[in-house]
């Protein structure tokens, strides 16, 4: 699963060909041995969890990056690796 970005401690990852776990396009965050996945379009918590403030951070990058995890998410889809995509700083 590559690693698409990395900020605050919070390292967000996305499947390659993973849209059948998950229906919608979405990403794999991971803080201190827990893990959450978020919708792209929308920043909902589709599985597990991470503490407030980490879950925010994702939701606010989810927001500002948002065509690039578009992008990413159709490259992955076709079977390509996803670009990393800028962290928030």
């Amino acid at each position: 699963m590559p690693l698409i970005s990395n900020f605050f401690g919070i390292e967000i990852r996305m499947h390659v060909n993973d849209d059948k776990q998950h229906k919608l396009p979405h990403i794999h965050a991971y803080y201190q041995g827990q893990r959450a996945v978020f919708s792209i379009s929308d920043g909902t918590v589709l599985a597990g969890k991470l503490p407030r403030r980490q879950r925010r951070l994702v939701q606010a990058w989810i927001e500002i990056r948002n065509e690039e995890l578009i992008d990413d998410w159709e490259l992955a889809v076709q079977g390509t690796a996803p670009s990393p995509i800028r962290p928030l700083s």
